[in-house]
């Protein structure tokens, strides 16, 4: 039996995946004949409603791909979309505070006051599972990450990471190097905050993700204790390989 993604996050294996910014189940469909290990839906930047969402996600499990949503904010309307359509997890943007992780967590998880329960739900079988069996497996699978890509995170990051019902730390890094004012990644700043995030995942136990615009610098940030990666997209892949194409054909 395959291990769920949320037992190889927590086992701390290198997991690598893409963002999907074009809402198109083909895309997904595609993108699950190839050896990623995940997919995640960027909801938050891109433009994907409830119905593409949905499609998407069928595609991904069709293919057996994990998919992650990142949802367009922590609102628990999103979180329960995402996650009744079937998605494996969410990337939750922009928590700030213990308290905003806290009750992330609890809306991504049945319990009082947290997720609500459809029994009619893709994620529930539609309707082909009890309760209990649908229960037990949603908290044994569902992934929940948190978004770090403030400097209120950053100076809350030991308190987030203990944080229980979260997964993983993601590193926001385009949006810290905004928010810090800075104009490069590479910026001294934003280079000690995403090493900050990664110091505390390793001090709590806590798996860290990240998206580097560099894939030669993985082997730099998984020393420092990452080990989830998600990389380009598929826009980034048709641009890139459309140019390539065309250099190789006028070469």
């Amino acid at each position: 039996m395959t291990a769920s993604l949320k037992s190889r996050l927590a086992a701390g294996e290198t997991i690598v995946g893409t963002f999907v910014k074009t809402p198109s189940p083909i895309i997904v469909e595609v993108l699950g004949l190839t050896g990623l290990d995940c997919l995640c839906l960027d909801a938050e930047h891109a433009p994907f409603d409830r119905g593409s969402i949905d499609l998407c996600v069928m595609a991904a499990r069709a293919a057996g791909m994990d998919v992650l949503v990142r949802t367009p904010s922590v609102a628990p309307e999103h979180i329960l979309n995402a996650l009744d359509c079937g998605a494996t997890g969410i990337v939750l943007p922009h928590i700030r505070s213990a308290a905003e992780a806290r009750a992330a967590a609890a809306a991504s998880q049945y319990g009082h006051g947290g997720r609500g329960y459809a029994g009619s739900s893709r994620a529930a079988g539609y309707t082909t599972r009890s309760m209990a069996d649908h229960q037990a497996a949603s908290a044994a699978r569902t992934v929940v990450i948190a978004q770090i890509e403030d400097p209120e995170a950053i100076d809350a990051i030991d308190e987030i990471a203990q944080v229980e019902g979260v997964d993983a730390l993601f590193v926001g890094r385009v949006d810290l190097t905004v928010a810090y004012g800075a104009t490069s990644q590479d910026d001294p700043r934003v280079v000690a905050a995403v090493e900050a995030v990664c110091a505390a995942g390793v001090r709590h136990g806590r798996p860290v993700g990240m998206f580097l615009a560099r894939v030669e610098d993985v082997p730099l940030w998984r020393d420092k204790g990452a080990s989830l990666f998600l990389l380009g997209s598929d826009h980034s892949f048709i641009l890139s390989g459309a140019a390539d194409l065309l250099k190789r054909a006028k070469a």
